[in-house]
């Protein structure tokens, strides 16, 4: 697996970097990727089959100057800018029995990555543990709360507080799996850019995303090195797919039928 730490300049153009490196790969002409990006300005992205008016509240980002955006990939609707850490595996599914399914797949990745960083969340936080919810959220259990709990490990009730939200889209060679670790974000701008999701994971409980969403608050450059240890990506790629990234920026993630297609 090779490592590309790459942020672009634009929303649109992070956003189809990750497509045309799975487009890639799906050809042939490309192996297994992991990459990272770490947003420069507020977006809000939806996931695939999201209503825009649903999930966002629109004339809130008009207000703020905040664009919306659409991925490729399922999942629910983030709010994206400084202080996020984005990270994109592009996987050869033959290459690896676990990717055979959707749940396998989540699973497989989702585990790695919560024993990935967990030495560095207990650095902060001793008594933290990290908890896989939802299928593809990474959670807190940060303390003791009878309030959205869950139970922990000795018993007690933990309010879980998830720092990560995660997403897949397969093709029939190659899978992209990406998603998002909140380290430093404006949890306040999210709550009044997004609305309450119309699909919550059970252990939410319709909390609101400031009861429900929490920072790490550790420097993205450990978290980066961790993933990389466990990802087991040993060099950089030598290029990226430049051409076609600006192909899907220009004709497809800059686009208001992409973005706000219903």
């Amino acid at each position: 697996m090779k490592l590309l730490d790459l942020t672009l300049a634009t929303p649109a153009e992070n956003l189809a970097c990750d497509e045309a490196l799975l487009n890639r790969s799906e050809a042939g002409d490309g192996g297994e990727v992991l990459r990272f990006w770490e947003p420069r300005e507020y977006f809000v992205v939806v996931g695939y089959a999201n209503q825009v008016e649903r999930e966002v509240n629109a004339a809130a980002c008009r207000a703020r100057g905040v664009p919306i955006f659409r991925r490729c990939s399922g999942g629910g609707t983030v709010l994206q800018g400084p202080g996020c850490l984005n990270y994109s595996l592009i996987l050869l599914i033959a290459e690896r029995p676990s990717l055979a399914g959707i749940s396998s797949v989540n699973k497989f990745i989702m585990e790695r990555n919560a024993e990935a960083i967990a030495p560095e969340v207990r650095r902060r936080m001793p008594e933290a543990g990290i908890a896989v919810c939802g299928h593809t959220d990474l959670a807190l259990a940060a303390g003791p709360s009878p309030a959205g709990s869950e139970r922990g490990d000795g018993g007690l009730p933990v309010a879980l507080r998830k720092f990560s939200g995660n997403s897949q889209r397969r093709h029939k060679r190659a899978l992209l799996f990406h998603g998002t670790f909140l380290l430093h974000l404006d949890l306040a701008l999210m709550s009044e850019l997004l609305r309450l999701p119309s699909q919550q994971p059970d252990y939410r409980r319709h909390r609101r995303h400031s009861e429900f969403l929490t920072n790490l608050n550790l420097p993205a450059a450990r978290l980066k090195v961790a993933l990389r240890k466990a990802w087991k990506a040993s060099g950089k790629l030598p290029d990226f797919p430049a051409r076609e990234t600006s192909r899907l920026a220009a004709e497809k993630y800059s686009t208001p039928e992409w973005n706000f297609k219903s």
